[in-house]
């Protein structure tokens, strides 16, 4: 990979700025997904150009991540789609909670993004009559779309690649107790939180809710089959057959769909569309902080577990997990440490992982799913925080346990 002058890292930097201020000072202009394919396709097009001429290769490669990363995503978005779960729970804090330690259970199962599709839109259906939805969704974001991901190799992309690399598929089972302490963590302050604003609902709003109760049906069931069949695809076939399979998926799935199951999941193109302009720029922009990265990156490479996790993390949170969980990987190995695990220490091993795939939680940008759900959010009429208000959210909550979990488990 071509490494350029630190420079070309600009657009990537201006994004990320975009993307956090826009949404607060042109809201209204940032609503069109079109805008948003402008802005990014300008600011990635100096990148795309530079690479083109110096090393095709790599964009290329780039162009065929991001051309997975979209039909996956995509292809989850629209099968998951297809499952309405219908009826109305009573939106307690105890329902809530629940919701959100079933979904860190399928996202280690069917990985974070699977899960989150399928389990967003019911959880937003059940809490439609209260007022206080925000911190759920934000609860969500950590706990199904992130760290619910890290217990097998089908969790999240980075353990994958691990997976393909030699590491033992049973291997990620050793993540299980930073895996049971932050989950548990964070659902215990989910329910305490959830508890206060419970109280805190207009009592209207309660008695709503209590009187919409209706037993639980589920609508579409055989695309939770068709959910399964995008993870196998995902987990067993080469590109480009994956992605061809999955494309094949989500047309039998809206052949077999009725269209009353997307028309009651109020189900629209606009969020997929969003994450595709997005994700676009970043694939392209992010070229040069990845190559820089991997050139210089021996300067950042440490030796102790802990800091692998701190160094592997914070930097997933805005760069693609998935590279820079190979990069740091790469490094561990070249230092001639102990080889228990593709040449490289089991705690050292479980630092780079536990970053990767956890601190995806910092940021939208963190985790695919992230920019998924806040977008199925918004559609729904509510009102996500903006790229910063989510960092002070995720600077509130996981960044201290994370520091916990370093004390308890990386030390």
């Amino acid at each position: 990979m071509v490494a350029p002058a630190v420079g070309w890292v600009l657009p990537f930097a201006a994004l990320l700025a975009a993307l956090a201020l826009l949404p607060i000072v042109a809201p209204h202009w940032w609503e069109s997904n079109l805008r948003k394919f402008v802005l990014c396709g300008g600011l990635a097009l100096p990148v795309a150009l530079y690479y083109g001429v110096h090393d095709p290769s790599q964009l290329t490669h780039v162009a065929r991540e991001y051309v997975s990363f979209v039909t996956l995503i995509g292809g989850l978005f629209f099968v998951a789609g297809g499952v309405l779960l219908e009826g109305d729970l009573e939106a307690t804090p105890a329902t809530n909670t629940i919701f959100l330690g079933v979904g860190a259970l399928l996202a280690s199962a069917i990985g974070t993004t699977g899960a989150s599709m399928l389990l967003i839109r019911p959880l937003l259906s059940t809490n439609r009559e209260r007022r206080f939805v925000v911190h759920t969704v934000v609860f969500f974001i950590f706990i199904v779309s992130n760290v619910g991901g890290c217990l097998t190799a089908l969790g999240d992309p980075p353990l994958f690649l691990g997976y393909l690399r030699g590491v033992p598929f049973t291997w990620t089972f050793r993540l299980w107790p930073a895996w049971l302490f932050m989950t548990c963590a964070l659902l215990a302050i989910y329910f305490v939180w959830d508890t206060r604003l419970h109280r805190q609902e207009p009592p209207d709003r309660i008695r709503l809710d209590r009187t919409r109760i209706k037993p639980l049906h589920l609508g579409g069931a055989h695309n939770l089959g068709l959910i399964v069949a995008v993870v196998a695809a995902t987990v067993l076939l080469p590109s480009p057959w994956r992605e061809l399979a999955t494309l094949a998926v989500v047309g039998l799935s809206w052949s077999w769909t009725s269209s009353h199951l997307y028309h009651a999941n109020r189900f629209s193109l606009h969020p997929i569309l969003e994450v595709a302009a997005v994700f676009a720029g970043i694939f392209v922009t992010m070229i040069p902080a990845l190559a820089l990265l991997q050139a210089h990156g021996e300067a950042l490479a440490p030796t102790a577990p802990w800091r692998y996790f701190w160094v592997t993390g914070l930097l997933s949170t805005f760069l693609d997990n998935t590279p820079t969980y190979l990069t740091f990987l790469t490094l561990a190995q070249g230092q001639g440490l102990a080889s228990e695990v593709v040449g490289v220490p089991h705690d050292v091993l479980a630092g780079i992982s536990l970053g990767a795939v956890m601190m995806g939680a910092n940021s939208y940008l963190g985790n695919g799913p992230n920019f998924m759900v806040r977008a199925i959010a918004e559609q729904r009429g509510l009102a996500m925080p903006s790229f910063v208000g989510f960092m002070a959210y995720s600077a509130t909550i996981v960044i201290p346990l994370f520091v916990v979990l370093t004390l308890l488990f990386l030390r």
